[in-house]
């Protein structure tokens, strides 16, 4: 079948995007699923900083590749051996397909399946195929979704199954946004209640960790970035205080807020100088949890004597240390509860077209979580 789909050919071209225009708007051949795999109807699409780091060359990938990660939909048709699903089902997309039998899957951290990291690498879905083709030549897959696109083929651990009256918008954002910054929050830190919080980049992800933190009962919840909108809407989903990272003295002020350092610090910016200031910002004994993504080559610089000394604790957090068929059901039911509000995250609702100039805003930081519908 052809496709509608958002294709980018090759990485840093110079913004505005709105006139550069790097994804390019095409028709392509998506052939039908094989084994293990399903036929999806993407209904909404929500734009992320992982698409951006590839449209800027952040994150190499290899070219050409349909873009796209963070997404929702319907079941349309399944590939041979799925059994568990069927045409009509609503399903949330996951960005990193779990085989279930490598030693990461075993040890139950799906977000560390080795196949699917191979697979997601080279551009194909969990099983090595490439569904997607354009005038006879391959089109790579993002992440095994490629969701900026009318219909995608995915693997069969690329899905969660979903209830029906979920709207898709809102179904998209438990795809990355809720489970990479709520999954930071209550599974890589298993922050405590009564502690203190401080989340550094307030995109997508860092508003869903002030939205977890909130959750899980953090006494205090310092949020921290550089536009003064960001801020106050981090307020109102539940920060106690803010700060602006633009201040020289911004470290000093987290410090003074949170009693000699947080008990919690959450880099989601994606910035090396970010993750060195949420470092300091975290009291002695305490964790600090990054969950950015700065490009390949960047380094931390770390005082050893005082991760020893202080007992600290520095850790990664990729996809939240989510077990998505597990997590993603608990985490809309706290949408449901009132107790996890994402639907606040939502910035715009836009059409395929308008593509380029929505990745515009979103590097220079005017919008929070912008999600195509279909």
């Amino acid at each position: 079948m052809q496709v509608k789909a958002a294709i980018l050919r090759k990485t840093n071209t110079p913004r505005p995007y709105a006139i550069s225009k790097p994804l390019a708007i095409d028709e392509i051949d998506l052939d039908p699923p094989g084994a293990g795999e399903v036929l999806v109807r993407i209904r909404a699409a929500g734009l992320c900083h992982s698409d951006l780091s590839v449209i800027n060359g952040d994150r190499p990938r290899p070219m050409p590749m349909a873009l796209g990660h963070e997404a929702a939909g319907t079941v349309e048709a399944l590939g041979e051996g799925v059994v568990d699903l069927e045409p009509g089902d609503h399903v949330v997309m996951v960005f990193m397909p779990s085989c279930g039998h490598c030693l990461p899957c075993a040890e139950g951290r799906p977000a560390l399946c080795e196949p699917g990291a191979a697979a997601n690498g080279a551009g194909t879905l969990l099983g090595g195929a490439r569904r997607l083709n354009y005038r006879g030549e391959a089109v790579h897959h993002h992440l095994g979704v490629s969701a900026f696109a009318e219909h995608a083929v995915v693997s069969r651990h690329s899905l969660v199954k979903i209830d029906r009256d979920l709207p898709f918008v809102e179904a998209a954002l438990f795809g990355c946004a809720v489970l990479t910054g709520v999954g930071a929050v209550v599974n890589t830190a298993a922050l405590k209640a009564g502690s203190t919080a401080v989340v550094i980049g307030l995109g997508g992800v860092g508003l869903a960790a002030v939205l977890g933190a909130r959750a899980a009962g953090a006494s205090k919840i310092v949020a921290v970035d550089l536009s003064s909108e960001k801020l106050a809407l981090a307020r109102e989903l539940g920060a106690t205080a803010v700060v602006n990272g633009g201040d020289e003295d911004a470290v000093e002020q987290v410090r003074a807020i949170t009693s000699g350092g947080a008990d919690y610090a959450f880099e989601m910016a994606g910035s090396v100088r970010a993750l060195e200031n949420a470092f300091k910002m975290t009291r002695r004994g305490g964790t600090t949890v990054t969950a950015g993504l700065p490009p390949p080559g960047a380094a931390l610089p770390v005082n050893v004597v005082q991760l020893v000394a202080e007992e600290r604790t520095l850790k990664g957090s990729y996809i939240g240390t989510c077990v998505p068929l597990r997590d993603i059901p608990r985490f809309i039911a706290l949408y449901r509860d009132g107790r996890l509000p994402v639907n606040r995250l939502l910035s715009a609702r836009l059409k395929l077209e308008d593509i380029n100039e929505a990745f515009d805003r979103l590097h220079d930081g005017s919008a929070v979580r912008q999600v195509i519908e279909f």
